[in-house]
């Protein structure tokens, strides 16, 4: 399957950055569909691009939606 167009790429990124959880809190999204939908670095180059930070865990990305420090405690 091919990524989404850049039309509906740049619509899925907009919506998932401005739905509610998206303000402050973390968002969730899988690796694969992400990589595959969206495309690796057009995500990356959004996620950066709005100063959040940016989590793998197995199959998962986790998205910090804000700009604040973050650490990781154990």
């Amino acid at each position: 399957m091919d990524t989404l167009s850049p039309i509906h790429a740049e619509v899925w990124l907009d919506r998932i950055f401005s739905a509610k959880s998206a303000d402050g809190h973390v968002v969730r999204r899988n690796v694969d569909w992400v990589t595959r939908e969206i495309g690796l670095e057009r995500f990356l180059a959004e996620v950066r691009a709005k100063g959040f930070h940016l989590i793998q865990t197995a199959d998962q990305f986790v998205i910090v939606c804000h700009r604040g420090e973050i650490r990781l405690l154990f």
